[in-house]
């Protein structure tokens, strides 16, 4: 979670069943629970109460979840985590794509829900203070990363990274040129041991190249994982 503190959670899916369920699970930690049943009070209720994490259905009356992912991107930052029936690889890949920062399939376990929201809040939390200031500043060829302010800049273009997209290229940004293993990334930004196939990594690397333009800032090491390299 954001801190230690209990976060407020907008819980979108068009089952009164499931809605009360999460309710009742994060109640348990102390978060307080925003709810919407379609994807147009969606996005309604996220701007009205900026909510500090979003679990979403994809399957919804009105616009469809991939809609509401698109429209919460462009209204800020928000943490998204996809909480959907849906489990075929198309349809995680496409909502990762467009700026989901997890997707958990149903049915799904309660604890392993909790981890998730956890592992997606935690990713959040800039690390302003916590470094050198030689640290928070990273600048490499035209592309300067600023992990205080969590901006990422290409020549005079600003490039608007999730939260978890930024996590992935600061750290791979950290060390330039050194390989990073696919289980050491899953681990290190996305904290946990337990998050499965890697297509989510995958994605995340895909999302972040389209932004980042033609250059191949992010490289693939066959067989192996992921470096960072100026593609000068």
């Amino acid at each position: 979670m954001i801190g230690t503190r209990p976060l407020r959670i907008l819980v979108v899916d068009d089952d009164p069943a499931m809605v009360g369920a999460i309710t009742a699970l994060v109640g348990t930690e102390g978060h307080q629970v925003i709810t919407a049943y379609d994807g147009l009070t969606a996005v309604k209720r996220y701007r009205e109460e900026r909510p500090d994490l979003v679990l979403l259905d994809l399957a919804m009356p009105g616009p469809d979840g991939f809609t509401v992912i698109g429209q919460l991107r462009a209204s800020g930052n928000v943490p998204v985590l996809v909480v959907s029936g849906e489990s075929a690889e198309a349809a995680k890949v496409k909502a990762l794509g467009i700026g989901a920062d997890d997707y958990l399939v149903k049915p799904f376990g309660m604890r392993e829900l909790l981890a998730r929201i956890r592992a997606v809040s935690r990713r959040t939390v800039a690390a302003a203070g916590t470094e050198p200031e030689s640290d928070q500043l990273r600048t490499v060829g035209t592309l300067t990363i600023d992990r205080r302010s969590r901006r990422v800049r290409v020549g005079d273009d600003e490039i608007h990274l999730t939260p978890t997209e930024f996590d992935l290229l600061a750290y791979l940004a950290a060390e330039p040129g050194a390989v990073h293993r696919r289980a050491d990334i899953l681990r290190d930004v996305w904290q946990t041991e337990w998050y499965g196939a890697t297509k989510t990594l995958d994605a995340h690397v895909a999302a972040i190249r389209r932004k980042l333009g033609d250059a191949n800032w992010v490289q693939s090491v066959r067989g192996v994982g992921f470096r960072f390299e100026s593609p000068g």
